[in-house]
């Protein structure tokens, strides 16, 4: 069986992105399709990963003392990826019904966090484009405990912090990129997760 999305789910979505901008969802993705993605993550090799950058196109550096995780793109040549990406196809054409957005596509990675990796406060709109609209991260670890630390914590436009996040097993964030800065608190142990961005496309929009 093809994993759904309920119409109850993208109503509560939308509804959050008017009212707040943001949402924090627990255990509203299919449970086998999070343990599918953990397991794939955890099954990769190092090689299958590599450090992040910043920036964008040439201008892609790697800077550790920015952030520090390993990352792997996903592909619908996998399985687990592939699942998730038809969700994540699922959740575009419910928000572009409900809200027109015009969210065009998709593109997302895997993120592992190794005992202290950390990614400082930053925005998701890549500098010099506006195509990044909305931000949506899953995060893939059991039984996490405050010892653990590895906290999402997002912050307003005028730097006011607004939630500090657990990042939990099938725990879900979703909000509008522009809004909101955020970080990766220094994690002590590994730490999985997914981050993804729905795109506009910039010939249609003119950005």
């Amino acid at each position: 069986m093809v994993p759904q999305l309920s119409e109850a789910v993208m109503d509560t979505i939308a509804d959050a992105l008017v009212e707040t901008g943001y949402i924090v969802l627990s255990d509203t993705l299919p449970t086998s399709v999070c343990e599918q993605l953990l397991q794939t993550s955890k099954n990769a090799t190092w090689d299958d990963f590599r450090p992040a950058a910043i920036g964008r196109g040439g201008e892609q550096q790697l800077v550790d003392s920015i952030r520090s995780d390993q990352i792997r793109w996903l592909s619908e040549q996998r399985s687990a990826d592939k699942q998730y990406l038809d969700l994540m196809t699922q959740l575009r054409e419910g928000i572009n019904k409900r809200l027109y957005m015009g969210l065009f596509d998709f593109e997302s990675h895997y993120a592992i966090y190794e005992p202290g990796a950390f990614y400082q406060k930053h925005s998701d709109v890549l500098q010099g484009s506006r195509n990044r609209i909305l931000t949506s991260v899953l995060f893939l670890n059991h039984d996490w405990r405050a010892e653990h630390a590895g906290e999402l914590v997002v912050y307003d436009e005028q730097d006011n912090k607004l939630e500090t996040i657990s990042p939990e097993f099938g725990k879900w964030v979703v909000f509008l990129s522009e809004r909101f800065p955020h970080e990766v608190l220094p994690t002590t142990v590994n730490r999985y997760s997914i981050a993804g961005w729905f795109r506009v496309s910039n010939a249609n929009h003119g950005f």
